[in-house]
């Protein structure tokens, strides 16, 4: 995979406790859980794992993820050496993220791995969701407007986010993608409104309306 079709702004991992912070059990993952949360995120990415990482995610399956049902945050790597290893793999794993960020994003390593919109207003694509933050205000077609279009197992087209659908059903992708484009022209004249020209005038420039294969 070299760019993503859909993607949703924020967290694609799991959070975590960063190395030297307190344990959140049942909240966050631990050092070592998060570092597998990331690999495995590569992984379902489109990253090839070499035959010592297979091995290694492996292992780590073992004492990471226990079959009786225990709250994320707890589980450890007792051996230090495989876990410098997990680590190492998992920094490799999120550089390889990073690189296939969509035109306007970045993919950045907090406390999960976050897809964030670039806040550059001269750049060559510029993302909705940069736009409706740096304009600081009720804009009432900005959800509408930031939905990428999925298709649901009954078939059916809709216009949201990750979690949520903010239109539809709609019969075809098309339909669908009306539908946001519309949210779209109402948000540019919203900006306007509110006296945001600077930010009106980067439509052009805004990605298409990213489309879930069917």
């Amino acid at each position: 995979m070299t760019a993503l079709t859909r993607w949703h702004v924020g967290p694609w991992t799991t959070r975590g406790t960063r190395p030297g912070s307190p344990f959140e059990p049942g909240l966050k993952r631990t050092p070592d859980e998060l570092n597998f949360d990331i690999v495995g995120l590569s992984r379902i990415l489109g990253r090839r794992q070499t035959l010592p990482e297979e091995m290694l995610v492996r292992r780590c399956q073992a004492a990471l993820r226990p079959t009786d049902p225990r709250p994320c945050g707890v589980q450890t790597l007792t051996d230090p050496d495989l876990a410098s290893d997990l680590a190492e793999t998992a920094e490799r794993a999120f550089t390889w993220i990073a690189d296939r960020a969509p035109a306007g994003y970045e993919f950045a390593l907090t406390d999960a791995v976050e897809l964030r919109p670039l806040l550059d207003l001269d750049a060559p694509v510029v993302a909705i969701e940069a736009v409706i933050h740096l304009a600081d205000t009720d804009l009432p077609a900005a959800r509408l407007a930031a939905s990428h279009v999925r298709r649901s197992t009954s078939g059916d087209w809709y216009a949201g986010d990750a979690v949520c659908n903010w239109s539809g059903p709609h019969d075809t992708a098309d339909a669908a993608i009306t539908a946001v484009q519309a949210a779209r022209e109402d948000l540019v004249a919203q900006l306007r409104s509110a006296g945001r020209e600077d930010l009106a005038t980067t439509a052009s420039r805004w990605p298409a309306v990213p489309v879930e294969p069917a």
